[in-house]
């Protein structure tokens, strides 16, 4: 008998007078907005402008939900179509079911279109968002805890976790899958982060590591998975996406790296042009701001217009007389301040 273990929980409805919260679909909004929120800081310190990702954001999330549905649908098309299912259930996306895999590649396309309407470089887009990706993957994840599904096989260590007998379902102690790639995901956004700072990645090449990173730890936890799924060649499907999905992504750093090595220098031409009054936004070459450039520029007027009462005052005459000593072509010479 297992003493210590992870509950789960009783319900995974929330009633809210008569709004039901649901803890999958709250999860994945909770995981939205970290996404957008951290990828906008990203975003801002590589010189674009607050909000963008946002707006892209709007693109990109409607076409992930639809794209991870339809993944899963198709991949586990028994589930809604098969003698004895309802295939209206194929669009009850709150009562959990989304491939990530789907989710990524049909994002990309709304992200894409975002991209192209605000004339910004897709990957240098997705570099910024990535490991908000996998941070919202890890509070995502929860989501399964609250419908208690995508456990892993029986156990009895002090970290398993319970789940209660319902359809489909047998009661016992199991791995917790959820929990292990929600940590994986934590690990996998500070990797991107650290890489990100310590190499500078660019040119898509942060995203394709979010991915690979990411391919890594699903392989190993989409293994451990007792829930019913198809098999090829002894792996269950998923296992093979994420050895594919991982070559390419792994494919795309080196070969990016030797094609467009370093990183983008504007990842936002609106943000680069300078305003109407033709002040400069972003530090110029010397590194030296548009603000500080004004303030630089005004102190030295201030000093020549006080250069020219001193002059005028015969304060700046060397020999003490009060008169400008004349230069070789007779104008009036300034006295030396050094």
């Amino acid at each position: 008998m297992n003493l210590a273990f992870i509950p789960s929980p009783s319900t995974g409805v929330i009633e809210l007078g008569p709004i039901p919260l649901r803890g999958y679909a709250f999860c994945i909004i909770i995981g939205v907005f970290v996404a957008v929120w951290f990828g906008n800081k990203r975003w801002v310190a590589r010189g674009g402008t607050a909000g963008t990702v946002a707006d892209i954001a709007v693109w990109a999330v409607p076409f992930g939900l639809v794209g991870g549905r339809l993944y899963h649908v198709i991949t586990d098309y028994q589930l809604y179509f098969s003698d004895g299912e309802n295939w209206v259930d194929a669009f009850k996306i709150w009562q959990g079911g989304l491939g990530i895999w789907g989710a990524i590649a049909l994002g990309a396309v709304g992200a894409w279109i975002g991209c192209r309407r605000r004339g910004i470089p897709l990957p240098a887009w997705a570099d910024a968002l990535a490991p908000g990706i996998a941070f919202a993957q890890a509070i995502g994840r929860w989501g399964n805890w609250f419908n208690q599904e995508l456990y892993g096989r029986p156990t009895d260590v002090p970290w398993a976790l319970k789940i209660s007998e319902g359809t489909n379902r047998v009661a016992g102690t199991y791995h917790p899958t959820f929990l292990y790639e929600s940590l994986w995901c934590v690990g996998v956004a500070l990797l991107v982060i650290w890489a990100d700072r310590r190499f500078k990645l660019g040119h898509g090449r942060a995203f394709a590591l979010y991915v690979a990173a990411y391919c890594a730890g699903r392989g190993w936890i989409e293994y451990m998975r007792v829930d019913e799924a198809h098999h090829v060649l002894g792996l269950r499907l998923n296992v093979w996406t994420a050895i594919i999905v991982f070559v390419l992504a792994v494919t795309y750093i080196v070969i990016s790296a030797k094609v467009r090595p370093g990183r983008e220098e504007i990842v936002e031409p609106a943000a680069a042009e300078p305003s109407g009054d033709g002040a400069e936004p972003e530090a110029d070459a010397s590194g030296t701001t548009g603000a500080k450039a004004d303030a630089e520029a005004s102190g030295k007027a201030g000093a020549d217009v006080e250069e020219s009462e001193d002059d005028s005052s015969g304060t700046g005459d060397s020999s003490g007389t009060g008169e400008k000593a004349p230069e070789a072509d007779g104008t009036p010479q300034k006295a030396d301040r050094s």
